[in-house]
């Protein structure tokens, strides 16, 4: 049996390491290409916006080496996947190259969002890999002007990291806080109130109209506002979209990602799954379809995938879990915090450390942990059980 995995990053390394870890023999494949890697083996991720930016002797550290995937049995080849062919169960590689499988997990994950005329070019930067890691640290030198556009995660770190770095750092979001989409309008807003209370300049309600500069150089940002915003380095941080572009007429369900079911099959195929951020499965928890393009999620499908692969039928119904270290505290979300949520502070207050819960209609949706990695962990049991929403909140009184 040969078990294919297109796509080198978190969630295909943790299959194939799955895999063996779970007694697999099948001949597994892993196909990778990205950008900057020799080998095409992505490296971690989490660190490329903390520590690898802040410390110019940090190196990203591969999520794995040639040498112990061949001590796995896993045989790496470094190159891009172009095609699906479904009908004769075939990988297509650039150049033409084909490679049979008996399963396919499909791992190739998402790429930075970019807009019309805020894409890459010389003092505009994308972080998504190690190399675009290496390219700002060297741009950023302390004292240079840095404009972030997004207040999502990513954003919200690079901001916090090049600001301590010793950068003026101006941070762009068009809607009324910063990580509205993650924590919600009220805890978005606790988190704006830090950002500027640090130094980091946040300009909210506005977009980029243009960036300003020649072919050569950045000169300034000018806002929907008319603000224009000095700058030496902009860092876009406008979240992703799942890399589907070469799935297109393969007969995949795509629609914001791989469509599965709740093993995380792809609908519509027979022994093909997905993992980490490309996947969009049925959630038993939530009885919805659901994308979750964070760290854990991408170890968890893995370990679903893994297991499904190895004969132990395995649906995928975890509880969400993102962390983000910025303003010198890990910021910690378990579940999922709606826009109309109640929300309530069980643990400190919010200009502090804090525990809050978040619901809506007696029903328990998230806990949100900043500063207080360990007053969170009973709330994180809670909405992993279901606690009512009375009964959460009482439990820290």
């Amino acid at each position: 049996m040969r078990i294919v995995v297109v796509g080198a990053s978190l969630a295909g390394v943790r299959t194939v390491q799955g895999l063996r870890r779970r007694g697999s023999d099948a001949e597994v494949v892993l196909v990778g290409e990205e950008p900057g890697s020799p080998d095409g083996v992505a490296a971690d991720r989490p660190p490329l916006s903390k520590e690898v930016l802040a410390d110019p002797a940090a190196a990203p550290a591969p999520l794995a080496s040639p040498e112990a995937l061949a001590e796995l049995d896993v045989r790496l080849v470094t190159a891009r996947a172009t095609d699906l062919d479904l009908g004769r169960r075939a990988v297509v590689l650039h150049g033409g190259d084909e490679l049979s499988y008996d399963a396919l997990v499909l791992a190739t994950g998402s790429t930075a969002r970019t807009l019309p005329g805020l894409e890459p070019r010389p003092g505009v930067h994308l972080l998504r890999t190690a190399s675009d890691a290496v390219a700002i640290r060297a741009a950023a030198l302390p004292g240079r002007r840095v404009v972030v556009v997004g207040g999502g995660f990513i954003g919200t770190e690079v901001a916090w990291t090049l600001h301590h770095t010793g950068c003026p750092v101006t941070l762009v979001e068009p809607l009324p806080a910063l990580l509205v989409r993650g924590l919600g309008p009220e805890l978005g807003t606790a988190v704006t109130r830090r950002h500027a209370a640090a130094g980091v300049d946040v300009r909210l309600g506005a977009s980029v109209a243009s960036v300003e500069g020649g072919d050569e150089r950045v000169t300034g940002v000018t806002l929907t506002d008319g603000s224009v915003l000095p700058a030496d380095v902009v860092v876009l941080g406008l979240g992703t979209v799942p890399a589907t572009d070469w799935l297109a007429g393969s007969g995949l369900d795509l629609r914001d990602g791989v469509v599965c079911d709740e093993r995380l099959a792809a609908r519509g195929a027979e022994d093909v799954f997905a993992v980490g951020d490309l996947a969009r499965w049925h959630h038993p928890r939530y009885g919805e379809d659901v994308r979750v393009e964070h760290w854990t999620n991408a170890v968890e499908t893995a370990g679903v995938v893994a297991a499904n692969l190895t004969g132990t039928p395995t649906v995928h119904d975890a509880v969400p879990y993102v962390w983000s270290d910025q303003l010198g505290a890990r910021l910690q979300v378990v579940g999922r915090v709606r826009p109309s949520d109640e929300v309530r502070v069980v643990h400190g207050d919010l200009d502090g450390a804090f525990v809050a819960l978040t619901g809506d209609a007696g029903r328990l949706s998230a806990a949100v942990g900043f500063g207080a990695t360990r007053a969170l962990l009973p709330y994180r049991r809670m909405v992993a059980d279901g606690v009512p929403w009375d009964e959460a909140v009482a439990g820290g009184a």
